[in-house]
């Protein structure tokens, strides 16, 4: 195999398409920043422990696992970002109000999540910390709307459901405790005749009720639909209530509401939602409500955020046009890198000639000559 070959499903990243996400990933960052939210840096390793600890054992399984020299202890490559945030909120900060806090950087996985996807994902994201209210739900999920419309993909949909009308519906049937796991394929596949066969195998009376989940997806109207065809239930109720608030108050955005889509499951405590574009089947951002998160660090703070990939948003943007550049020959000169360093100063890419090179615009189209007349150095443009 050539010393160049990458793992399966690891690739690089490019000129065009890095610059493009790179100038993503600072406009989303620079916006968070706008909301209050302040930006940390969680390591790419650490000990297993911490990584894995709480609602964070959903991820054994995607996690790359290796042994610390120094300490003899197992550590892993994070596979999610958010359990290291609630690290940090829970014991280095150590708040007593409000935190909010955003992030960016890589995660990988030992398995791709589609066949077509890369094991190393991008992230950038926002999190709320400390306050259990809807307010902070609707915080989130409108930062992410406004992201999404900032960056052009205004024609992204998100889509939002509740995990407490799954819970509510499995808790009113012991039956259901042994075959949870099970049913979780089938919602997902929307799959009814499955639904009622399982539930009925284990002596639950919960099929009904379950297959009823897997019509109620679109607008508003789902909601009101799920009064009367669910169980009259007040966890259920509540959780209703709760959308209803939210779809009303994002009345601007692309939203429909999905009862059956219980990814992250597990891993969340209330509200989760997805964002989708046209022509894509994976998400390109997931998020909601995750109470639990701090809570093997001692503080199980309540918690709302979300997570943008930003190389499948990037990929959904149309491509940069090439940067501008002004192009400059090598040489000692008087007064010429007097004069590259000034214009770079002002923000102008200068790329020098060098010795024995023809030009190669690559990533910048050269459009401009810098040149010496007249005892002076000055930018003209370039004749083609």
């Amino acid at each position: 195999m050539p010393a160049w070959s990458l793992p399966e499903s690891i690739s690089d990243i490019l000129p065009s398409e890095a610059r493009k996400i790179e100038e993503l990933r600072r406009r989303l960052l620079d916006r968070f920043r706008c909301y209050g939210y302040e930006l940390v840096m969680p390591p790419l390793v650490e000990y297993t422990e911490s990584l894995l600890s709480g609602t964070g054992r959903d991820m054994d399984l995607q996690m790359f696992k290796l042994i610390d020299q120094i300490s003899g202890r197992t550590m892993g490559l994070r596979a999610d970002i958010t359990p290291q945030v609630a690290r940090i909120d829970a014991h280095l900060l150590n708040r007593q109000g409000v935190t909010r806090l955003c992030y960016s950087g890589s995660v990988v996985h030992t398995l791709p999540s589609v066949l077509s996807a890369s094991r190393e994902t991008l992230q950038v994201g926002a999190e709320i910390y400390g306050h259990a209210g809807l307010e902070a739900d609707l915080e989130v999920l409108e930062m992410l709307w406004g992201a999404l419309k900032s960056i052009g993909l205004e024609s992204a949909r998100l889509d939002i459901g509740h995990t407490e009308i799954l819970r509510a519906i499995l808790d009113a049937d012991a039956a259901n405790a042994p075959i949870a796991d099970a049913l979780s394929p089938l919602l997902q596949s929307k799959d009814r005749e499955g639904l009622i066969a399982l539930t009925r195998e284990a002596g639950s009376s919960s099929g009904a009720a379950l297959a009823e989940l897997c019509d109620l997806y679109g607008g508003a109207e789902v909601i009101e639909r799920a009064r009367t065809v669910l169980p009259r239930l007040a966890r259920i109720d509540r959780a209703l209530n709760e959308l209803s608030t939210l779809v009303t108050s994002l009345a601007s955005a692309q939203l429909t509401v999905d009862l059956a889509d219980i990814r992250g499951y597990h891993y969340h405590s209330g509200v989760m939602f997805a964002a989708y574009c046209p022509g894509r089947a994976g998400a390109i951002a997931r998020g909601g409500r995750y109470d639990k998160v701090g809570e093997a660090f001692g503080r199980a703070r309540p918690a709302a955020g979300f997570t943008l990939y930003l190389r499948d948003a990037a990929a959904h943007l149309p491509a940069r046009a090439p940067g501008s550049a002004i192009r400059a020959p090598y040489g000692h000169e008087p007064g010429l890198r007097e004069a590259i360093a000034a214009l770079r100063a002002q923000g102008e890419i200068v790329v020098q000639q060098l010795p024995g090179h023809e030009p190669e615009d690559q990533e910048f189209v050269c459009d401009r000559v810098l040149e010496q007349g007249a005892g002076q150095w000055r930018v003209v443009p370039l004749a083609r």
